[in-house]
């Protein structure tokens, strides 16, 4: 058992550090100064709801960079629209840099994929500052369901088309519930809602039968026993969960899927301001707070450098447009 846990924990070092490579985050310079930037309070723009996984970054990255720099920084939430509300509120702010978007995969990428005419554009419009994290995702149930596999799960839902039901709480979401319906062959009807905290509600009152939710976001309630987990979305099982099977495990190794939070700013900040700002949250992402809560979550803390996001975000939009395709799902 201790050799395996070593093994395990090998690993993901390993992986690690290649992530890192590829996320630009090797040879990254160490910043033993505050940047003298900003100079008046600074405001965070969240496109979902408190509650989110975005929006616990932000607050967790809120408060240390408050303490770092000698400003407040508020958060503040901008939610619906697709997330098109909180763009729209960051990209009309002073070009400053004392306003900054905090994202996800959803606004960041996956949106450009599934809408025919976006309002914005997430490459041109936007300067990116860095990539904070990444975590696997949880298919979960409410804890008085029947199934206690995903197998259970499939298998119903493949005997009534269409009668199962799941919670989606943003586009990314929606997407990966199609993948994963394209994936085992089933058909289940996606309820909308308006971010991931609503969706996970709606499982744990058994609203809908399943949802594939930010894990960072529901760990307690599983932990808890207020709702059920069926799979871990990662090749390996979470440390937080370890009792939960992995999703290869569980019967679908290809459904690798992971949501990301990142910086940006508006792409007429002066580029000296975004390098400041890149500096700032550098500093921040090495904070024992910080470290502290991401290696508590069990997900991945990445802060890469910008032109690491640049091209993780270039690479994303990719993948969710291939599996726009693998899906079917048909543009917005």
């Amino acid at each position: 058992m201790q050799a395996n846990r070593h093994s395990r924990s090998g690993s993901v070092s390993i992986q690690r550090r290649r992530w890192l490579q590829l996320a630009g985050l090797a040879g990254m310079p160490s910043f033993a100064q505050t940047p003298a930037f900003p100079s008046r309070p600074m405001r965070f723009i969240v496109p979902f709801p408190p509650g989110s996984g975005t929006d616990i970054t932000a607050r967790l990255f809120a408060k240390s960079i408050g303490e770092l720099a000698g400003q407040p920084v508020t958060v503040e939430n901008k939610p619906g629209g697709n997330g098109f509300i909180g763009v729209q509120t960051a990209l009309s702010a002073p070009h400053d840099g004392h306003t900054v978007f905090i994202g996800s995969n959803s606004t960041l990428s996956t949106n450009a994929a599934i809408f025919r005419k976006l309002p914005y554009d997430p490459i041109a419009d936007f300067a990116p500052i860095t990539l904070f994290s990444r975590g696997a995702c949880l298919i979960i149930v409410p804890a008085r369901s029947a199934y206690r596999t995903l197998g259970q799960l499939v298998a119903d839902a493949r005997k009534r088309p269409g009668q199962l039901n799941y919670a989606s709480g943003s586009m990314s979401y929606l997407l990966y519930s199609e993948w994963f319906n394209e994936l085992a062959q089933m058909k289940t009807t996606a309820i909308h809602y308006k971010g991931a905290g609503e969706a996970v509600n709606a499982v744990l009152t058994g609203e809908v039968d399943f949802a594939v939710v930010d894990a960072s976001g529901s760990y307690e309630l599983a932990r808890s026993g207020r709702v059920r987990a069926l799979a871990f979305t990662a090749s390996e099982r979470s440390i937080v969960l370890p009792e939960v099977p992995a999703i290869g495990e569980a019967g679908w190794p290809e459904y690798l899927a992971f949501n990301w939070v990142a910086a940006a700013v508006s792409a007429k900040t002066p580029a000296a301001v975004v390098e400041q700002l890149g500096a700032l949250f550098a500093q921040a992402g090495q904070t024992r707070e910080v470290q502290a809560y991401y290696r508590k979550q069990g997900t991945e803390l990445i802060m890469s450098s910008a032109a690491g996001l640049r091209r993780y975000q270039t690479d994303e939009i990719a993948r969710w447009k291939r599996l726009m395709d693998i899906t079917g799902i048909g543009l917005q």
